[in-house]
């Protein structure tokens, strides 16, 4: 048992000096370990009272089985932190330039969140407006009340992309943005702008937590429950659509249900409703369907609960999540070998999302260089990116919600209940000028005050590399050579190369 633990020990401090994972495993030697904590040892072999001969071999069998971390490459780096988050300026991807690319992605989920840094508007929790209300105001009051949602719809888009720019965690906020294209809610139907906020903060929890959990608790976020009509789904006054949407696109996919079990579904999700006087989930019992349904084989009284957890043990759950975050992460051309095994690691930990995000990000896939620079942008890629990358400053960030919106994407107003399909689609001949005239507007921004858009769209000029600026911002090699010129012009060329487009 000691020798054992000498070998660990050893083992692991040849890792320290390659500079990681001894870090890790001292906390587990000091509980395995009699006696005081390894700190107060100038030498650690005192721990075991050893020989000279004894620590030797231990030493050499140490070094004998661990090789030295690499260093990561500047455009692994730049790789990384562009597919994980938005993006980095050229401070940020040095940082990462003395640590293995497994010991950076391990750095990168352990500094998540789970609550948003920026302060929220003042209104997100009010309580929704009595029922009927709308019905009893004048004309001129219909109006304004419009006005108002439509304000604090533009107001909530502004204030996530300030968390979006100014977040210490931006995988956080990069999949706090898958799931809000996964489970799809618009604000245009639900109106009420505080439940939007809600659920954004719901998938913020979440957003790298446990699928599982997570999917449970989709199914009382108001929000969600407004969208999809199951707010009026009750006995007798069935509603199929949040139960055929939970089943075709939030877990099991096409093909992997019938008609029959979208019924059963929506019969177990009877009751599940809102309540109007503070815009809580409420499970409604009178409109509950108590009697026997049959849903993928399991028979009873089943409930909302049930549901999930029959849905959960289907293989097909790990399979469609896997596939969409290789999608998001890696490539739009699944590799089905990888696929498979990812899933199956998926379910093995009980739906974590962490280790399933490590396993991707350390794939052979994740790093392959025909997939790089193969990923158009969003327009929230494009301007965070942006914005991150050239440390703009900005004070209003509705001009970067507007900007997005003339783009084809607006926050919290997904076209569908499929949500963006993005790829290709983002671009087409109106999108690409509103791109164009967004980026050149960044590069004019140099010119700190040269006009009133330029102020709105200004950085700090002081923080530029413009030598080693292409290999910050471009996820490949340039197109056009950047050439010389001043600051303005040189940063434009390289903003509107079309590898810029890409990450």
């Amino acid at each position: 048992m000691e020798s054992s633990l000498v070998t660990v020990f050893w083992f692991k401090q040849a890792l320290f000096v390659s500079g990681y994972s001894f870090l890790i495993q001292i906390p587990l030697i000091q509980r395995l370990s009699p006696g005081p904590p390894l700190g107060r040892y100038t030498s650690p072999m005192g721990i075991f009272g050893l020989n000279n001969g004894c620590r030797l071999a231990v030493v050499l069998l140490g070094f004998s089985l661990v090789a030295p971390a690499m260093a990561m490459p500047f455009a692994d780096a730049r790789h990384l932190l562009l597919r994980s988050g938005f993006g980095g300026d050229g401070g940020e991807i040095r940082a990462l330039n003395d640590v293995s690319f497994e010991s950076a992605v391990d750095r990168l989920l352990v500094d998540t969140h789970q609550v948003a840094v920026t302060p929220p508007p003042v209104w997100v929790n009010e309580a929704p407006p009595p029922h009927g209300y709308r019905r009893r105001m004048s004309e001129s009051e219909r109006k304004a009340f419009g006005k108002k949602l439509r304000q604090r719809s533009i107001e909530l888009q502004a204030w996530w992309f300030q968390e979006m720019v100014n977040t210490p965690s931006p995988l956080t906020e990069r999949m706090t943005l898958f799931w809000a294209n996964h489970f799809t809610s618009s604000s245009r139907k639900v109106r009420w702008t505080p439940l939007m906020y809600q659920q954004n903060v719901l998938l913020r929890r979440h957003a790298l937590g446990n699928f599982a959990t997570l999917l449970r608790a989709m199914i009382r976020d108001p929000a969600m429950l407004v969208y999809l009509d199951n707010a009026k789904n009750r006995r007798g006054h069935g509603n199929e659509n949040f139960a055929r949407e939970l089943l075709e696109l939030f877990s099991l996919g096409e093909g992997h249900y019938g008609e029959a079990d979208i019924k059963a579904a929506a019969r177990a999700l009877t009751g599940y409703t809102v309540n109007r006087s503070n815009g809580k989930f409420r499970f409604a019992q009178p409109a509950h369907d108590t009697g026997s349904k049959t849903f993928l084989g399991r028979m009873g009284n089943l409930d909302g609960d049930d549901i999930v957890d029959t849905i959960l043990k289907q293989p097909q759950v790990a399979e469609l999540i896997t596939r969409k975050l290789w999608r998001e992460f890696v490539s739009l051309t699944p590799d089905n070998n990888e696929i498979a095994r990812l899933a199956n690691l998926f379910r093995d930990h009980h739906y974590e999302i962490k280790p399933l995000l490590r396993a991707i990000f350390l794939s052979r896939g994740f790093r392959d260089p025909h997939n790089r620079a193969a990923l158009i942008k969003s327009p929230v890629d494009l301007i965070v990116s942006t914005v991150r990358g050239l440390n703009m400053k900005f004070d209003n960030y509705r001009l970067l919600a507007r900007a997005s919106h003339r783009m084809g994407q607006t926050l919290f107003v997904p076209p569908n209940v499929k949500g963006w399909s993005g790829g290709k689609t983002w671009i087409d001949s109106n999108t690409l000028l509103v791109r164009q005239e967004f980026l050149r507007r960044a590069a004019l921004g140099m010119q700190r005050g040269s006009n009133k858009m330029d102020r709105r769209y200004g950085m700090d000029a002081d923080k530029m590399d413009m030598a080693r600026l292409p290999q910050v911002l471009l996820a490949g090699a340039p197109t056009q050579n950047m050439g010389e010129g001043g600051q303005s012009n040189r940063l434009e060329k390289i903003l509107l190369d079309p590898v810029y487009q890409l990450k």
